[in-house]
């Protein structure tokens, strides 16, 4: 395995935590709360692990090879699409940390009036966000490849 591996591992890893976001909300569904529980805190340390990855895959494009990120180029035509899928995963990829970690703590608290209030925002905007991630992947690295 090597650096340009990442990538993949990446969409990987916000596929998983896509899964785990899906099986939660089943759970909870359900009212299965440990299940719930046990696929969110999962969710959570998956979008941490890619945190980790991507930040080290960017990092060391920037500070070893001097290279950027990839560019879409082609095709032309799809490239506005591409874009705005991306814009939208980058902005929404911010967004939506302070609004885990709010969620998650008012969790561990029992605050579960709060919680489920802002879970209701949380949870569509995360699997946003992680469905995405896997989509710009292949996009930009299976089905338009950029290199």
């Amino acid at each position: 395995m090597n650096i340009h591996d990442l990538p993949a591992v990446n969409a990987s890893l916000n596929g998983l935590s896509g899964t785990f976001l899906a099986a939660g909300y089943a759970f909870i569904r359900r009212k299965n709360k440990t299940a719930h529980r046990h696929c969110m805190v999962a969710a959570f340390v998956t979008s941490i692990v890619f945190l980790a990855c991507y930040l080290t895959y960017h990092g060391y494009l920037a500070a070893a090879l001097h290279e950027g990120p990839t560019r879409f180029l082609r095709p032309a035509w799809f490239r506005p699409i591409y874009l705005t899928i991306l814009i939208s995963h980058s902005v929404l990829a911010a967004v939506i940390v302070p609004m885990i970690l709010i969620t998650l703590n008012r969790a561990l608290r029992e605050k579960f009036d709060a919680h489920k209030k802002i879970a209701r925002w949380t949870w569509p905007l995360w699997m946003y966000v992680s469905v995405t991630g896997v989509l710009v992947y292949f996009l930009l690295y299976r089905i338009f490849p950029q290199q």
